[in-house]
């Protein structure tokens, strides 16, 4: 396939283990669609418009009871979105996922481009896919409402394309949350070489995350992975102009010339007391 004339090609690849990413006797409809739409996160964290994507899958036995609703999730994601499989390879072993995206872009969102004096935003609110967990996991039961939130947070979450696209032209640097926000506002600040200091009384919380009691929800907003929304910089001189977008969309917090993310809560310094999801 082409890349459209004059675009920037922009690609991201991600792996997703059974029991690690996903409980393996999930529906395989809702791994499907889980699968692709974490990945998509990642184009629209770069501002790229969706063009297609490959499939390496990873199976301990060929289940056709399995591998239809799976099949069915995985396209009806793609049509959802615009992208297009165009390959992959299928092996036996532990069951696992590893679908590569590419997209095209005018001049991708990257995370070296935020100054010191910046302000970070975040896109929607926070929380929900760590709050989702334990529901999934069925630790908790959680009431109707909170099974519905929880489907959506964890299994259907939205990459943010449409956030992406208005704020492209105002952002400086950007990334989608998918490890926590703590840890991965800290990759921006790695990448553009400054610190971070987060008024943390302002982050936006899911409504499945405030029923954690005292500072959980704070710290699950903080720390807890699987948000998939958009953190990002703003130039002070861009603010004006995006506050008319009336976009989903919060304040947080400044880029510093001191390395470091801080935290404050109603102006002390605060620290979580878990850290984001760490790979290794």
């Amino acid at each position: 396939m082409n890349p459209p004339t004059g675009k920037t090609l922009a690609t991201s690849v991600d792996t997703l283990v059974a029991d690690v990413h996903f409980p393996a006797n999930a529906d395989p409809y809702r791994i499907a669609s889980r699968a692709l739409r974490v990945n998509l996160s990642d184009l629209a964290a770069m501002n790229a418009d969706p063009l297609w994507f490959t499939l390496a899958l990873t199976l301990p036995e060929s289940n056709p009871d399995w591998l239809e609703p799976f099949a069915r999730g995985l396209a009806e994601t793609a049509h959802l979105h615009g992208i297009t499989l165009i390959g992959g390879d299928t092996t036996k072993g532990p069951l696992s996922i590893t679908i590569q995206v590419t997209g095209a872009c005018d001049a991708p969102l990257r995370r070296d481009g935020a100054s010191a004096g910046d302000h970070i935003f975040v896109s929607n609110t926070l929380g929900a896919g760590a709050a989702a967990l334990p529901i999934v996991l069925g630790d908790i039961e959680g009431s109707a409402e909170q099974q519905q939130q929880t489907e959506a947070a964890y299994y259907f979450p939205e990459p943010q394309f449409a956030v992406a696209r208005a704020i492209g032209k105002y952002a400086s640097a950007a990334l989608d949350i998918s490890d926590g926000l703590l840890g991965d506002l800290a990759h921006i600040c790695e990448a553009s070489d400054l610190g971070a200091e987060l008024d943390v009384e302002r982050l936006p919380i899911a409504p499945l995350a405030q029923s954690v009691k005292g500072e959980g929800a704070l710290e699950t907003a903080l720390t807890g992975g699987d948000d998939y929304q958009l953190c990002f910089t703003v130039p002070e001189q861009h603010l004006h102009a995006l506050g008319e977008l009336q976009l989903p969309i919060a304040a947080i917090g400044r880029m510093t010339a001191e390395s470091g993310v801080r935290c404050r809560l109603h102006g002390v310094d605060w620290q979580p007391s878990g850290t984001s999801f760490r790979h290794f």
